[in-house]
C-alpha cells in the first residue's frame, strides 16, 4: 500500500518544504517572540547542532541567545565554552540569568583536542549547552558533533564566519547575523522548513547588548586548560 503525503509527514525528520517542521525534540525559548515564531517548534533546538554565522566579534552573537542558554542550563547542567575568542564577561552572564558556577571555559592545545573536547562535553549529558569556535569544517566531524549533541541532549552552537554559508552542514539550524547601529539583523538560511531570507530585526535592549566578553580586570568563569586527550598506546 502506498503511503500518503500526510502519512509521510508524520515520520521523524520529514516535513513539507513550504512549512516549518513540527519537531519532536525539545526546544527552549530565546526570549524573542519574533525569532521563536520562525524556529521549528517555537524555540532554539536542544539535542542537535546549530550554527551562528557572523563576521565581527561582539555584535551580539552571544547575547541574543542568552535566554536560550539560561533555560538550557537549568537543573544544574553546565555551560561549556570551547575556544571562545575572548574570556566571557561574568557580570553580563549573571545579568542574563546564567549561573556562573556552572560555566566552564576550555582552552584545548590544538584543533584536534578542541574537537575531542567539544564532542566529550556534548556527549556527557552534563552540559545543557556547549558553545564552540573550531578551526575545522570537515562535514564528517560536524556530523560527529551533531550525534554527540543528540546523545547528550545538549544545545550545541558552532560559531563560524558568514563564508561558511556556502558550505554543506549537518546542522539542523543555521542563522546569520549582522549589526547595524543598535539593531541586530538575523537571517535563517537553513532550518527545517523554507529559508527565511528577510531579516528579523532585534532592537538593542534586553539581551541584545554587545557580546559579553571580559576586559583584563573583569571577573570571569573558570578557565581550564583542557588536559591532553587519551591516546592509544602502541
Amino acid at each position: 500500500m502506498k503511503a500518503t503525503v500526510a502519512e509521510l509527514t508524520q515520520l521523524p525528520g520529514v516535513w513539507r518544504g513550504g512549512e516549518l517542521d513540527h519537531v519532536s525534540h525539545a526546544v527552549v525559548s530565546t526570549g524573542h517572540a519574533a525569532l521563536d515564531r520562525e524556529l521549528p517548534g517555537g524555540g532554539w533546538p536542544m539535542g542537535t547542532l546549530s550554527e551562528v554565522l557572523h563576521d565581527a566579534v561582539g555584535i551580539g552573537e552571544i547575547s541574543f541567545l542568552a535566554g536560550a542558554i539560561a533555560r538550557a542550563t537549568e537543573g544544574d547542567r553546565m555551560l561549556a565554552w570551547v575556544n571562545p575568542p575572548h574570556l566571557p564577561y561574568a557580570p553580563s552572564l549573571a545579568h542574563a540569568g546564567i549561573t556562573l558556577a556552572r560555566c566552564l571555559v576550555l582552552r584545548p592545545a590544538n584543533k584536534e583536542d578542541a574537537l575531542w573536547a567539544t564532542e566529550q562535553a556534548l556527549r556527557s549529558g552534563a552540559c545543557g549547552a556547549v558553545l564552540f569556535w573550531l578551526a575545522h569544517d570537515e562535514y564528517a566531524w560536524l556530523r560527529r558533533l551533531q550525534m554527540a549533541a543528540q546523545a547528550g541532549r545538549s544545545m550545541a552552537v558552532l560559531f563560524r564566519s558568514t563564508a561558511a554559508e556556502r558550505l554543506s552542514t549537518p546542522a539542523h539550524l543555521r542563522v546569520a547575523l549582522e549589526r547595524e547601529g543598535g539593531v541586530l539583523r538575523l537571517r535563517i538560511p537553513k532550518r527545517r522548513g523554507p529559508p527565511l531570507t528577510a531579516p528579523i530585526a532585534l532592537e538593542a535592549g534586553h539581551r541584545i547588548s554587545p557580546a559579553p566578553w571580559a576586559g583584563k580586570k573583569s571577573p570571569s568563569p573558570s578557565l581550564v586548560d583542557f588536559p591532553e586527550r587519551p591516546r592509544a598506546v602502541a
